[in-house]
């Protein structure tokens, strides 16, 4: 039985600390102002009429206390070229931002993040189009706004405000490429599809198929087109654009875990959901002792400088892991589990945990089954009379078998040699591939301790990464 008091109470001590008070939001108000004011004056000096307003949480008042999200949108005339928008865009931006931190972002273009007086503000480009008239991805945002800002019944905006916040401490909100979470907008549209944090962290909870949310119908008696039209997980037709699905950059994964997170909860509704314990390293004499007992080989390729925007890296280091996954599978090596992780700057690695690093020497190749005539006359052409054969061929269960030497029975030998050239034959993303053909170490198990020590980021990762385990599960 779901404890409601306790939940309701939990929240309340909760929207306490998350909720802006009155300091909070006149700070944001007066920084939204002055950067609104200095991207128009860009716009103008540049030549360029545009909208320069305010869109996101902070227009909705959906914002957490310790993060704003503030984002300004300019909204740039249709005839400026599609492949330009990012660069004039981006020129504004610099120009607006002046002497503050800045970085450059990408999602479909690129756009500039700022920080000023301790808040991240996005200063995003966006052409201004009519409905349906879509130019580029962020041309719906200020649509997406005001559809919020009209359907958000009051008070639902603190609900909006606990469903980031349990998503976010349970590692589920975001939706940049290194996250790949639930985005602020799809959060406010399950509030207004739910009613309630409660209620969307219910219906989770109980989530043992696909979930289709059509706030709007636009697909009344149509839902066998939406199987058609979208084939994530978890859709949720745009309200603002019916051929979209808003959870469609929403990673798999972090739907699981949400759902497991949301059962957990529910279970035993905790404040810790909310305020996590703060990662901590394992002493490297613990690691040591802990990877030499473990009885895996933890592969961990290990490469400095990539030169890209975050949102571009960590795109990179995804497909890069995806392509060295599937390298190491097809070799024979069973993989347990894998992770990417880089500080952005100077340092990523990947992270790869075998079951063994050393494989026997010869395999067991599988040719084709029987009733396959002519290959099977190719097979038996190739390997009836082959020196390199150790046993073979011969029949099993109606196929033709030969038991030959492994190419290399080392992983580490296998990187080596597919690597050697950057590995872009292998699927490594190109800006990967050129940092591995400038420095690539190879290590194994505790041979990760130097690199460990000196940086505090990768410890904690790597020892959740040990551990496995969610906080929430340990409650």
């Amino acid at each position: 039985m779901i404890d409601m008091q306790k939940i309701e109470a939990i929240t309340k001590q909760v929207l306490e600390k998350i909720t802006p008070g009155k300091e909070d939001r006149a700070k944001v108000d007066a920084i939204t102002r002055e950067l609104e004011q200095k991207v128009a004056l860009a716009c103008k000096q540049e030549g360029i009429p545009a909208v320069v307003r305010v869109e996101g949480s902070v227009a909705k008042d959906t914002w957490l206390r310790e993060n704003p999200d503030i984002d300004i949108f300019m909204r740039l005339p249709t005839s400026i070229p599609r492949k330009s928008l990012g660069e004039i865009g981006l020129k504004i931006a610099k120009k607006a931002a002046g002497t503050y931190e800045q970085v450059e972002r990408f999602a479909e273009h690129p756009y500039l993040e700022i920080f000023v007086e301790g808040y991240r503000v996005d200063l995003v480009p966006c052409y201004d189009a009519k409905p349906g008239e879509w130019q580029s991805a962020t041309d719906r945002t200020p649509y997406h706004t005001d559809y919020i800002k009209k359907n958000l019944s009051k008070g639902l905006n603190n609900e909006v405000r606990l469903l980031k916040k349990f998503m976010q401490d349970v590692g589920v909100y975001g939706a940049e490429i290194k996250v790949g979470g639930f985005s602020g907008y799809l959060c406010e549209l399950l509030i207004i599809k739910y009613c309630s944090f409660a209620e969307t962290v219910r219906a989770f909870a109980k989530c043992d198929q696909r979930v289709i949310i059509d706030i709007e119908n636009y697909y009344k008696n149509r839902e066998n087109e939406l199987s058609l039209l979208f084939p994530e997980p978890l859709v949720m037709v745009d309200p603002v654009d019916k051929g979209r699905n808003v959870a469609s950059a929403l990673q798999p994964q972090k739907l699981y875990n949400f759902v497991g997170a949301a059962r957990a909860f529910l279970k035993k509704p905790d404040a810790i959901f909310f305020d996590p314990p703060k990662p901590q390293g394992l002493p490297v004499t613990t690691l040591k002792s802990h990877l030499k007992n473990r009885g895996s080989s933890i592969v961990f390729l290990v490469i400095e400088q990539v030169s890209a925007v975050p949102d571009v890296l960590w795109g990179q280091l995804y497909k890069t892991k995806r392509s060295l996954h599937k390298l190491i599978e097809l070799n024979d090596y069973k993989i347990l589990r894998d992770e990417a992780w880089s500080n952005e700057k100077t340092l990523s690695i990947f992270i790869f945990e075998l079951e063994q690093q050393v494989l026997p020497n010869i395999k067991k190749h599988l040719g084709p089954p029987l009733e396959r005539e002519e290959e099977c006359e190719n097979f038996l052409a190739k390997y009836a009379d082959n020196k390199q054969v150790i046993s073979g061929p011969y029949i099993e269960d109606g196929r033709w078998i030969v038991i030959v030497p492994r190419k290399t029975s080392d992983v580490i030998a296998l990187l080596k040699e597919k690597l050697a050239d950057g590995g872009k034959t292998a699927g490594v993303a190109e800006l990967i591939a050129k940092s591995i053909r400038k420095n690539l170490k190879l290590l194994v198990n505790s041979e990760i301790s130097e690199v460990y020590v000196e940086n505090g980021d990768f410890a904690e990762c790597l020892t959740d990464f040990l551990s496995g385990t969610p906080f929430w599960l340990k409650i």
